[in-house]
């Protein structure tokens, strides 16, 4: 899937959320997650698609 940004507020918002929900992530696994990048990506291409955002 394809997964674009109108400009570089809009990638910096969308990093910024996922840092948020990611922090949250975190707090539920009660330990670091060492596969932050693969969480991000999936986060960030679900949020721009619409789909269902991981937890």
């Amino acid at each position: 899937m394809v997964t674009t940004y109108e400009s570089q507020d809009d990638l910096e918002a969308a990093l910024r959320r996922a840092a948020t929900a990611h922090g949250e992530h975190e707090l539920r696994l009660g330990a670091p997650d060492a596969d932050w990048p693969v969480w991000y990506a999936s986060y960030m291409v679900r949020e721009r698609s619409g789909e269902e955002l991981p937890r």
